[in-house]
């Protein structure tokens, strides 16, 4: 039995056990993984916990979490808001992803020492490419927002080699900061959505654009002009809900294939099963899954 959790606050909304136990379950594999909730000045603490690095009692995490008290030391564990920036702290040791977005969203514990991940990039790409068929190589990019989610994710869309990479943000000197950082990886520009009327960049469709702002989870339409879409667009918001977004219905009133970001969710933990197990877990399926019962 080797034992995982995902750490996060909120996390009871988390659907990561039920998409890792779906994984290990298709492939004969026997796993335990539950939720765990930490308050933020105890994610040290709580993780210490879990990984057994220390002997921190659980008292410190409020916990459904049978590994936290289980005498064998976790093998894995996902990290979720608000806590990617304290993992990459937390770790001993950082993949190139991990390094490159400023986040941890994937610790692995290797006998004692604990390796940081980042798997958002991958999960991201792989949806796009395989669950929606939608090339990214030669095509024209819009990246829409520039805080972590953005970050996560740019080297690999870089690494499919995109005709070019545009950031636009409603604060365009992070935009920049971003896109300069970034520069030597692949062809990479900004853009200030604000003032879109005297960008050209922003006044014709693009092959693909990314949603990776949180407006819509608070059901909110970012002011993006109709320009950016057209009827070779595929449209794709990193959030997910039962109905489509605000930024969805938008690019669909403009010709635009539009798909939200639950495949994304799923492939990233496709990533992190396979650093943990070895095996490329199947996804179409668990996708489905979680899309009816959304």
């Amino acid at each position: 039995m080797k034992y995982f959790a995902v750490i996060g606050n909120p996390i009871a909304h988390s659907r990561s056990p039920e998409i890792h136990d779906a994984f290990a379950k298709a492939l004969g594999l026997t796993i335990n993984y539950q939720r765990l909730l930490s308050e933020p000045a105890q994610f040290t603490q709580t993780v210490n916990a879990f990984f057994h690095r220390t002997d921190v009692g659980v008292e410190h995490a409020r916990t459904e979490c049978a590994e936290a008290r289980n005498p064998i030391a976790g093998h894995g564990m996902n990290v979720t808001v608000p806590f990617k920036e304290a993992a990459l702290q937390y770790a001993d040791e950082l993949s190139e992803a991990a390094q490159i977005a400023g986040a941890v969203n994937t610790l692995t514990n290797q006998s004692g020492k604990i390796k940081g991940d980042n798997t958002d990039g991958i999960g991201l790409v792989t949806d796009i490419l395989t669950n929606h068929q939608w090339p990214i190589a030669d095509k024209r990019v819009l990246m829409v927002g520039a805080g972590g989610a953005a970050r996560g994710c740019l080297l690999p869309i870089l690494k499919q080699q995109p005709q070019q990479l545009t950031i636009t943000n409603r604060s365009v000197d992070k935009a920049q900061s971003l896109a300069e950082g970034f520069q030597k990886y692949g062809n990479i520009d900004y853009a200030d959505y604000t003032d879109y009327a005297t960008t050209d960049t922003l006044n014709r469709p693009y092959d693909i654009v990314i949603n990776a702002t949180a407006a819509s989870l608070h059901g909110q339409m970012i002011a993006l002009p109709a320009e950016i879409f057209s009827a070779d667009t595929l449209a794709y918001d990193m959030m997910y809900a039962k109905k489509p977004t605000p930024f969805m219905t938008f690019a669909q009133q403009h010709r635009a294939t539009a798909v939200d970001g639950l495949g994304m969710l799923v492939e990233q933990a496709a990533q992190a099963f396979y650093l943990w197990h070895g095996e490329h877990p199947e996804t179409a399926t668990v996708i489905q899954r979680i899309r009816q019962s959304l």
